[in-house]
């Protein structure tokens, strides 16, 4: 049943055009006898399809085209959908369509992409970012996002899944948007529209593991999991065991495919901890250096990973792997247990001190080498060869939100003042800050966890999700836990839904407003960017504040932001420690302006001596700019 190596241009699964008709390739073990079914158009029929010696089935089908459905068959059995689809307008489960990607009419010819140090990611999930739910409602809503400073926006997945409503994380269909959410063309339109706005477009990609429905592409190649090593979700990826060559050209083919057909700028990878491999890092390695082959823009790939590596995102000169950044959970964990007390799970590792959270922004995360108590071994490594940018920040991101029991976000647990204090840090970081969708007006609607799989599956994944937090005291007894959203029903999904119409409360209209005073302010001055320098400055005064200092093109800012409590803030040993007492300071910003805050408690600020002294009488953040 093994297949023989295909090289990275022989592979190339799925549908393309030719001068006539379509050619049609897939895998399928040797010795199969692999049919294609053709449902309508000008070629209805049943084709056999001819293996080469690597394994690779091809047939070309004169007058096929664009639009056409099909499946294959192995060996008579049922029909099932191409492996490499481009898309499946009936579901997970039925036939594909071909596609034509060279009929779209890209406008985005002058685009050059942007640059690292100016990036403000916004991660957005399609089926509840806009009331309509599909690529052409987010692409109506990119002006409000470009208004607001965002540079780049990050889709979760949409590899389609089973059913209507997914995170996206349950994709079986890898090459096939969702059609829950429109046509491949609605998703290249959204690309489109973002590179007219001057935005990125970053997809999130899942290769990990394949969603429990509709996951047929084990049935074509059988080695596409491997008993070798396990995750979280089983069997791991096959990127070791015999026939990995296959399964590492799937995943990189497809890396490039998103960069290539759909002008995609970038892409995260989704747990990378579970791609799993004798030689650590290979296979990520590879998807870097095929996804920026696929254009000659800039392409920036990110990961997410909870190992904290610095090697990921060394350059290779240094022996790296090249990752452009990584989400550094560090600063979330430490954030939500200082303003909120989350104690349970992994922040179990963390004091949510203002030291700790000042030593992550001087050198990128906390753990670099000492013991997880939740992990029960050491955690981290030294990242002080890697510049502060490629280290991906957040206050709130889908996991954080999402995998809380009732998918409830950070500010809803802390004050406003609170709140506003630390939008300031996240924003002032000299890493690359990443928003949730609705963080920026404080949204009140939730983002629960929410699936649509068949109803025996469903009900195991109901169960599971409250299972889960089983362990938790507020969820110790079963009647608690089943106030836990149920994942199956269409309310958890409709609940999740953004609701743009709070934006005109004041509450909230005060809180956009911050945002986007906070992100002109750091897109207008390259010293609040992203920083190449591979250490931040930072200080923690007391166990409530936070100090950080920011310095480029002829520019400096210093942040005082008061995170828990009140009291003064006094600047003076930190500005003579950098030469900075004599200075004149203009206040930039305050979180206290009437702007920003419903009931303004304005800090008293004392500009006279060596630096300036903020009496806060409660949390809050304060920007000066030194003259």
């Amino acid at each position: 049943m093994a297949i023989a190596v295909a090289t990275e241009r022989q592979l190339a699964l799925g549908t393309a055009r030719t001068s006539g008709g379509t050619r049609f390739r897939s895998l399928a073990p040797q010795g199969t006898d692999l049919r294609l079914v053709i449902h309508d158009g000008a070629a209805p029929g049943a084709y056999t399809m001819v293996p080469d010696e690597r394994g690779v089935f091809e047939v070309t089908v004169e007058g096929a085209g664009a639009g056409d459905r099909y499946c294959y068959r192995i060996d008579g059995g049922p029909d099932r959908p191409d492996p490499a689809s481009r898309f499946q307008p009936d579901g997970v489960h039925g036939p594909s369509q071909v596609v034509d990607p060279t009929t779209f009419a890209w406008t985005d010819r002058g685009w050059g992409g942007r640059g690292t140090n100016d990036l403000v990611l916004y991660e957005l999930h399609v089926g509840t970012f806009s009331p309509e739910g599909t690529f052409a409602g987010a692409a109506a809503r990119l002006p409000a996002l470009r208004d607001l400073g965002v540079t780049a926006i990050e889709l979760m997945p949409v590899a389609d899944f089973p059913g209507e409503r997914n995170w996206g994380y349950d994709g079986v269909c890898l090459y096939a948007p969702a059609r829950a959410y429109g046509h491949p063309d609605d998703l290249r339109r959204l690309v489109d529209r973002a590179h007219a706005l001057g935005m990125a477009v970053v997809l999130d990609v899942v290769y990990n593991h394949l969603g429990p429905e509709g996951a047929y592409l084990p049935e074509f190649y059988p080695p596409y999991f491997t008993e070798r090593h396990s995750t979280p979700w089983g069997r791991a990826l096959n990127l070791d065991d015999e026939g990995a060559e296959i399964v590492r050209h799937f995943v990189t083919d497809n890396a490039k495919y998103w960069i290539r057909e759909y002008h995609f700028d970038g892409l995260r990878l989704d747990a990378t901890h579970a791609l799993v491999e004798d030689d650590g890092g290979a296979i990520v390695r590879e998807i870097v250096q095929t996804a920026r082959s696929a254009s000659n823009r800039p392409i920036f790939i990110h990961a997410e990973d909870h190992r904290n590596l610095a090697a990921m995102i060394e350059d290779p000169a240094q022996g790296g792997w090249g990752v452009d950044g990584v989400w550094a959970d560090d600063f979330h964990h430490v954030m939500r247990r200082l303003l909120a007390g989350d104690e349970h799970s992994y922040y179990s590792d963390f004091s949510g001190t203002t030291e700790e959270l000042a030593r992550i922004i001087r050198q990128g995360w906390l753990f670099t080498g000492q013991p997880s108590r939740h992990l029960g071994t050491n955690r981290g490594t030294d990242p002080s060869r890697v510049p502060m940018r490629r280290f991906v920040v957040c206050l709130q991101n889908h996991d954080q939100v999402g995998n809380r029991a009732m998918g409830d976000r950070f500010h809803s647990s802390i004050a406003a003042e609170a709140w506003r204090a630390a939008s300031v840090v996240l924003l002032t970081a000299p890493m690359t800050p990443l928003l949730f969708m609705g963080q920026e007006w404080a949204a009140d609607t939730p983002f629960q966890y929410f699936t649509d799989l068949e109803p025996g599956l469903g009900h195991l994944v109901t169960e599971g999700r409250r299972r889960e937090f089983a362990d938790f005291p507020e969820f110790s007894n079963e009647e608690a836990r089943d106030r836990i959203p149920d994942p199956q029903s269409p309310a958890t999904h409709a609940d999740s839904h953004l609701d743009w119409t709070e934006m005109r409360e004041p509450a909230h209209a005060a809180v956009f407003a911050l945002y986007r005073a906070l992100l002109a302010l750091r897109l207008d001055q390259p010293a609040l960017g992203g920083s190449d320098l591979t250490s931040g400055d930072a200080d923690a005064p007391d166990e409530g504040s936070i100090v950080i200092r920011r310095e480029g093109d002829g520019n400096v800012f210093w942040v005082v932001a008061r995170l828990k409590g009140s009291g003064p803030v006094d600047l003076s040993s930190f500005a003579d420690a950098r030469g900075d007492q004599a200075a004149d300071w203009k206040i930039v910003l305050s979180t206290e302006e009437p702007l920003f805050a419903r009931d303004p408690a304005p800090p008293q600020i004392d500009t006279q001596t060596g630096g300036p002294v903020v009496h806060f009488s409660r949390p809050g953040a304060v920007i000066f700019q030194k003259a």
